[in-house]
């Protein structure tokens, strides 16, 4: 549910059937956060695009750091639709009860017991909510944690686009709650099915 009308999966022709059927070939079905987009087809296969290249840039992060990058950035924001599948894809890493609570805690300064971790979060979390106050020092931070400028650009692309779609959640009234595993771990589209240019 949300705020605007959105176009359902079985109502959908043309440019918004293909980027829906491109989701739906690993989800199942397009995710609430795709249908928001959907009086505008074009802007839905570019976020699907966006989104497969945010979460698949090859630096260095391991795939913790990533969604616990993503993670912090939306406990900031207040988007419970995006930290609830963020949180259940973490636990599906592996991630301790320990952990997360002490991220979502505190946020900006945690104690994970991972050094790295805790300044990869508070790095998220001041672009977050402080992006104005960056400087280089905060680069230079992350890259004493043995962050390379690849790692680095990766974060800033997490970050980046996370606060993005927790403006658009927010902003249209997309309050869901994800309880499903499934549904916050295959949302990221496949190569296969790709809609045509």
């Amino acid at each position: 549910m949300s705020w605007i009308k959105t176009v359902p999966w079985a109502a959908s022709d043309g440019q918004l059937k293909a980027a829906y059927d491109w989701q739906a070939s690993r989800l199942g079905q397009p995710a609430e956060f795709t249908m928001l987009g959907s009086l505008y087809p074009a802007i839905v296969e570019e976020r699907l695009r966006l989104y497969r290249a945010v979460e698949g840039c090859p630096s260095g992060l391991d795939e913790t750091e990533r969604q616990f990058a993503a993670y912090v950035t939306s406990l900031n924001n207040g988007t419970g639709h995006c930290a609830s599948g963020l949180r259940l894809k973490l636990e599906s890493l592996g991630v301790s009860a320990d952990q997360l609570s002490a991220v979502e805690d505190d946020p900006a300064n945690p104690a994970t017991g991972d050094d790295r971790l805790d300044l990869i979060c508070a790095h998220a979390a001041k672009l977050t909510t402080r992006p104005t106050e960056m400087t280089e020092d905060d680069i230079d931070v992350l890259r004493q944690a043995g962050l390379s400028d690849l790692d680095l650009l990766d974060l800033n692309n997490m970050v980046g686009y996370y606060n993005y779609i927790n403006r658009v959640v927010n902003g249209l009234g997309l309050r869901s709650v994800m309880s499903d595993l499934h549904e916050a771990t295959r949302a990221v589209p496949g190569e296969a099915g790709q809609p045509a240019s």
